[in-house]
């Protein structure tokens, strides 16, 4: 499976191309910003993890445009140091399919993907969940 790896961090992109690489994915394509990643963004990718702040366009912005577009329904997993929930609530909503606060391990990064890959279970996450979350 082909990643995309969107962030204006070049050391990030790095860190999670070959963090991909240690748990068994190799192919990744790169980009610095939401507008690259849109220009790089083809039937080939089956998976995207991409930085919510980033110049020109930003990951959440990104995402929305990402969602309309032919295709556009593959796996989202946003790593960012974003952590107030309403952020996450926001992301999911924009659809992001799970979210990493960094900074990560390759456990946590691997337990993200599985599980958005799965499909179920703790790393898949909702708005409607996180409300919950935050009304219990």
């Amino acid at each position: 499976m082909k990643f995309l790896v969107v962030d204006d961090s070049a050391t990030m992109r790095r860190i999670i191309m070959y963090s991909l690489q240690r748990i068994g994915y190799a192919d990744c394509v790169e980009a610095s910003d939401g507008e690259e990643a849109l220009d790089k963004f083809d039937a080939s990718i089956g998976f995207v993890i991409t930085d919510w702040n980033m110049p020109k366009m930003s990951g959440l912005e990104f995402v929305r445009i990402l969602r309309t577009r032919p295709g556009g329904t593959l796996p989202v997993l946003m790593v960012t140091t974003r952590s107030v929930r309403e952020d996450i609530v926001t992301a999911i909503e924009a659809g992001v399919n799970n979210y990493v606060v960094k900074p990560f391990t390759l456990q946590v990064l691997k337990d993200k993907i599985d599980a958005i890959l799965v499909g179920s279970g703790p790393g898949c996450l909702n708005a409607h969940d996180i409300h919950a979350r935050q009304d219990a």
